[in-house]
């Protein structure tokens, strides 16, 4: 053999080797986040590698995975909003624990995050506890087509208000099964009782309070929240009681469907022992808005209007001021995050069901704003529905502050037939003319998930 071939063959064996270390372990450069592609009008569904999740997980490296899990969801986030968010670097497994801890000891409920990795072939769970060693499991029944398949069911099951309960309660089940069930006897030993979600791609739409175990709604078990990532999170709790609310919107709209429940419910929002001020139609301006945040910090701000997360990039998403529309990626001139404001609610939303870019919109919407959380709904509502939810989860705010309870508490006066909107509205002058445009819907009727479990949690849900 003559030197050349021997240097070739040298070179072999060397290639083979290394492709050998390769397989047996990732290098640090791996387990980052797969770099964003030249940018494109077609926005990509996603920005992690599954493959690589699957192979820390079963290498049983669930640190190196959910590292890989957030850099991945930020990145896809950053490109989505075209900007770069700003993150609070706390995604070691560890850390995470450390901090879940420190904040359920904080405001008294035990609070778990639960990622949820949909791919092809299986559904990776992931279950991050305070102060525990963080638990993976595996789901291969949920292939990622299937369980598409059961989401889009389970929706429209709950958005049509005539579905009857063996319905929804059957395909939630489904649900249930797949994303709760193998982590239920974990959560119960542990005593948690406010679940936190990140969800990828094709679940961050799903109407989690409505989920059951056959029986039981989940959010009769716990109170629940959806997070983009947990680095992206404000992790600061604050007394949100303290506060007072800017409520603003409109019942008339040049190219949308009235809202004609929108003054009673402003007037009822500030009415419902809260401080505040309440503006409307003609004065619900952009301009307006910054100009009360300057004249005075609210750290709530409700907007009762119409918002849209649509298809296609951020530009196509906004939400409707009285004079112009809002783009979501122009939320950051509204400067709600100077000071931050601890909850925007928007109260008639419409969320694109099963497209990736509505699902990132909507899901984004805490830390694209600036605000600590939002409280949004998935489906626009009956208007008398959400003003019966909205007028439960201010009552319930100012006794419960940690949002997720509160909006879990509503959410069940509404389930158990607890709500009645003529025994709890407040009629400017006393008069009932304000109201005659309203649906006369009864306690029963707005027991049904429809009007309270669309209503979803985004971001800090303390």
């Amino acid at each position: 053999m003559n030197k050349h071939q021997l240097n070739l063959l040298a070179l072999s064996t060397l290639s083979l080797f290394i492709i050998g270390l390769d397989l047996l372990k990732f290098s640090q450069a791996e387990i980052k986040a797969v770099p964003p592609p030249v940018k494109q009008n077609a926005l990509p569904l996603s920005r992690l590698q599954p493959e690589v999740v699957k192979k820390l997980l079963d290498s049983k490296d669930i640190n190196s995975a959910v590292i890989h899990i957030e850099k991945g969801w930020k990145q896809q986030y950053d490109e989505y909003m075209q900007v770069k968010l700003p993150s609070n670097q706390v995604i070691e497994v560890k850390k995470i624990s450390q901090t879940l801890n420190k904040i359920s000891q904080k405001v008294g409920k035990k609070s778990a995050l639960i990622y949820a990795v949909p791919t092809p072939n299986h559904l990776d769970l992931i279950l991050v506890l305070p102060d525990k060693l963080p638990i993976h499991k595996r789901i291969p029944a949920a292939k990622k087509e299937a369980l598409t398949s059961l989401v889009t069911k389970f929706r429209n099951d709950i958005v049509n208000p005539a579905s009857p309960r063996s319905k929804y309660l059957s395909s939630g089940k489904k649900i249930y099964d797949l994303l709760i069930a193998p982590l239920a006897s974990e959560l119960q030993t542990q005593g948690v009782n406010n679940l936190i979600f990140c969800l990828g791609g094709g679940l961050r739409t799903v109407p989690l309070a409505a989920i059951s175990d056959g029986k039981k709604f989940l959010i009769e078990k716990y109170s629940l929240g959806i997070i983009p990532a947990f680095s992206l999170l404000d992790f600061q709790s604050t007394n949100i009681t303290k506060t007072q609310i800017l409520a603003m919107g409109a019942s008339e709209f040049k190219n949308h469907e009235p809202l004609p429940a929108v003054p009673l419910e402003l007037s009822n929002i500030i009415a419902n022992n809260w401080a505040g001020k309440s503006l409307l139609n003609q004065k619900f301006t952009l301009k307006n808005l910054k100009k009360e945040r300057a004249a005075y910090p609210f750290g709530i701000v409700h907007l009762a209007t119409h918002a849209e997360f649509s298809p296609g990039s951020v530009e196509q998403s906004y939400i409707q001021f009285w004079d112009t529309k809002v783009r979501l990626d122009e939320l950051k001139t509204l400067g709600l995050d100077k000071p931050p404001v601890q909850l925007l609610v928007l109260s008639a939303c419409q969320t694109a069901l099963g497209d990736p870019q509505a699902e990132l919109g909507f899901a984004g919407l805490a830390v694209q704003s600036g605000a600590k959380a939002a409280l949004a709904s998935l489906w626009t509502v009956n208007d008398s529905g959400t003003l019966a939810l909205m007028l439960q989860f201010y009552g319930k705010l100012k006794a419960n502050p940690v949002k997720s309870e509160a909006l879990r508490q509503a959410q069940i006066d509404m389930l158990k037939e607890r709500v009645s909107l003529e025994d709890n509205l407040v009629i400017p002058g006393g008069s009932s003319s304000d109201s005659h445009e309203l649906a006369e819907l009864d306690s029963d009727e707005l027991s049904h998930p429809y009007y309270w479990s669309g209503f979803t949690l985004i971001g800090n849900p303390w």
